[in-house]
């Protein structure tokens, strides 16, 4: 039997599974609800869904997936797939608090999910994430620990509340001097370790589990907020109403990040902190205001400076810099998913080798193709923390790879 095979069969039966339970919705609810936000993000999405699916099969969920518009045709890739998942197309981009909210409204489930299309997701994600929610008094939200696509930690995945003094720290880089510092690096709470589940202040729009009755109380997503900070709005009003925000540090998911908007530019850093100044506005006093609106004019004016400096250094017709070296690729799959990829792999890696586990892996290997279900969501997570190469991932039954060596940079997501 193929690997595609197997692989729609078993969506195939969490598909009855999930229908055949929703004629008993009136007197059942759903554990959880997932929404996604899609937006020209098309194939890192497509790898997100297959490992949503693959953590759902012993839990009863839903799936939502609200398009903002996507230009990258989304629409036309997903059409006639995933019938588990219900899309909702729109023909706007009214933004991200807009388009989970109208999801909100549809769900059913006694817990929600916001999760980002550039994420993927071990198969006992949710199992551990409703076992401890549900065995928690007064938790109001949970995030987990994130990794980026080479696997490093990503700070955001716990984070305190912006206060001026907070964000000045960030602003000015005092932060990322001193990263384990309480009074320093309080934005990221560097003083907390990654590897422990700790209460705090905020927590990442990107993973954020919380109860529909907690939202039916403090409200979900303020519309207010287009792209950015509405995840430190949601976690505010959380922890203000009484409840508690929890850093679940026993589930470790992928977020490949930047894939709607490239870091490090100019409009990705007048987006972000203008988002916070929103924020500031909203919650605190006049002086506090004024004096952080000041901050973020002067960090914008520094970062425009720094923008055209290094225009005026760089080199006309300057050649792009080469994002990956081929040295060797090895692909581990088992061999009829290797005969069916490798045409399309061929496009981008010149020199592939297949290798049938992890096991097999050469000291020489610069980049891996991880291919599921040979290699599980959850031992591709495991394997990125643990070696330094360069990873994309390829779930069974999907037409894409995706992967990202650069945090600050998009990742890629290639049809194959």
């Amino acid at each position: 039997m193929s690997t595609l095979f197997r692989d729609l069969q078993a969506q195939e039966i969490w598909h009855s599974k999930i229908f055949t339970r929703n004629s008993y919705l009136k007197t059942y609810r759903l554990q959880l609800s997932i929404i996604i936000v899609n937006y020209n993000v098309k194939y890192f999405l497509e790898q997100c869904l297959c490992s949503v699916i693959k953590a759902c099969v012993n839990i009863d969920a839903e799936i939502f997936v609200v398009d903002n518009n996507s230009t990258d045709g989304s629409k036309d890739l997903f059409i006639n797939r995933f019938p588990q998942v219900k899309f909702i197309w729109k023909n706007t981009n009214d933004g991200f608090a807009k388009a989970n909210n109208e999801a909100v409204k549809l769900a059913s489930g006694e817990k929600v999910l916001f999760l980002n299309p550039d994420t993927i997701l071990p198969e006992d994600c949710f199992e551990k994430c409703l076992s401890f929610f549900n065995q928690q008094n007064n938790i109001g939200a949970l995030g987990v620990k994130m990794i980026d696509g080479s696997g490093n930690f990503l700070p955001e995945s716990k984070r305190g509340f912006p206060s001026v003094f907070t964000s000045f720290c960030k602003m000015s880089g005092l932060t990322r001097l001193f990263p384990h510092s309480k009074l320093l690096a309080n934005y990221y709470l560097g003083h907390l370790p990654e590897n422990e589940t700790n209460e705090v202040d905020v927590l990442a729009g990107a993973f954020m589990m919380t109860d529909k009755k907690v939202l039916n109380e403090v409200g979900s997503f303020d519309e207010s907020f287009f792209m950015y900070s509405e995840d430190i709005d949601l976690s505010y009003r959380i922890q203000k109403t009484g409840y508690k925000n929890y850093y679940f540090a026993n589930s470790t998911i992928i977020h490949f990040k930047g894939e709607s908007t490239q870091k490090e530019t100019l409009q990705y850093f007048r987006l972000f902190y203008g988002a916070m100044l929103l924020f500031v506005k909203k919650h605190y006093g006049k002086a506090v205001q004024i004096f952080f609106s000041l901050l973020i004019s002067v960090a914008i004016a520094a970062k425009s400076n720094l923008a055209g400096i290094k225009k005026l250094f760089k080199k006309p017709n300057e050649a792009p810099e080469k994002k990956y070296a081929y040295n060797k690729t090895l692909v581990v799959s088992d061999a009829d998913h290797f005969q069916n990829i490798q045409p399309g792999l061929q496009q981008y890696f010149s020199q592939l080798e297949r290798v049938g586990d992890l096991n097999n892996i050469a000291p020489t290997t610069t980049t891996l193709i991880l291919c599921e279900p040979t290699v599980s969501f959850k031992d591709a997570i495991m394997l990125m923390q643990q070696q330094q190469l360069e990873f994309f991932i390829h779930a069974a039954g999907t037409k894409s790879i995706v992967g990202s060596s650069d945090k600050k940079s998009r990742g890629d997501g290639m049809p194959v």
